[in-house]
C-alpha cells in the first residue's frame, strides 16, 4: 500500500505532462510486444522452411522445392518462390539473383515495420519530461515571487524537487524504449543476414545442378562422337 501511495504521489506531483508520457509508454510497449513476436515467428518459420526445402534443392528436385516454397508464408520462402520461378526463364545466375534480390526489397520493410517509432518515442518522452519539468519551474518561480521571503527558500526546493519527477518520468520510459529498440534492429539484421546467407546458398545449389548437368551432357556427347568415330567390326 505505501508502494501505491508513493506511485500515486509521484504522479500528482510530476503535473499534466505525466499523461502523454504514459501514453507513449504504453504505445512503445504494445510496438516491442507485437514486433518481438512478429520477427520471433519469421525466424523460426524460415529455418523451419530452409530444412524442409535443403533435400530438395540437394537432389536437384526444383518442382518439389517450388511446391513447398509457395504453399509457405515464410519469408524466406516468398523470396525463394520468386527465385524458382525465374529459372524457369533465366539462362544466366544474375538473372535469378536479381529477381532474389527485387523479392527481398519487398520483404524488407515488412520486417523494419514500425520498429523506428521506439526511438522516435523515446525521443518524445524525453521532451515531454523535459517540457514538464520546465514550465513546473516556471509556474514555481512565479508563485515563490509573491511568497513571504522567509519562505521563499523552502517554497523553491520543494517546487524545483516536484517538478523534476516529469523529467525523471520521461527517462525512466526513454531509455527502455531505446534499448528495446536496439534490440529489435539487431533481431531484424540478423533475420535478413540470414535471409542472404540461404539466398546465397541457393543460388549456388542452382550453380551445381547446372555444372553437373553440362558435364554430363558433354560426358555424353564425348561418348556418341567416339562411337561414331570408331571402325566397324570386321566380318571374316
Amino acid at each position: 500500500m505505501e508502494a501505491y501511495n508513493v506511485i500515486v504521489g509521484f504522479f500528482k506531483n510530476g503535473g499534466v505532462f505525466m499523461i502523454p508520457i504514459v501514453v507513449i509508454l504504453a504505445l512503445g510497449a504494445a510496438i516491442a510486444v507485437e514486433r518481438w513476436i512478429y520477427l520471433t515467428i519469421t525466424t523460426v518459420k524460415n529455418k523451419a522452411l530452409w530444412n524442409s526445402v535443403t533435400p530438395y534443392l540437394k537432389a536437384g528436385n526444383f518442382a518439389g522445392a517450388m511446391q513447398v516454397t509457395s504453399k509457405s508464408r515464410a519469408v524466406i520462402g516468398h523470396i525463394m518462390t520468386y527465385g524458382l520461378n525465374r529459372v524457369r526463364s533465366a539462362r544466366r545466375r544474375e538473372d535469378i539473383e536479381q529477381a532474389m534480390e527485387e523479392s527481398l526489397m519487398e520483404v524488407l520493410p515488412r520486417l523494419e515495420k514500425r520498429t523506428h517509432y521506439l526511438a522516435t518515442f523515446a525521443n518524445m518522452a524525453t521532451l515531454m519530461g523535459l517540457l514538464g519539468t520546465i514550465i513546473g519551474l516556471i509556474d514555481a518561480f512565479t508563485a515563490v515571487s509573491n511568497a513571504n521571503p522567509a519562505e521563499k527558500a523552502e517554497l523553491l526546493s520543494a517546487s524545483i524537487s516536484i517538478g523534476m519527477n516529469c523529467t525523471a518520468f520521461g527517462l525512466m520510459v526513454a531509455i527502455p524504449l531505446v534499448l528495446v529498440h536496439s534490440i529489435l534492429q539487431s533481431k531484424t539484421q540478423a533475420i535478413a543476414t540470414g535471409i542472404e546467407m540461404a539466398s546465397v546458398k541457393f543460388l549456388n545449389a542452382l550453380t551445381d545442378r547446372a555444372v553437373h548437368a553440362k558435364a554430363a551432357l558433354g560426358a555424353g556427347a564425348a561418348e556418341e562422337f567416339v562411337s561414331r568415330q570408331a571402325p566397324a567390326p570386321q566380318h571374316a
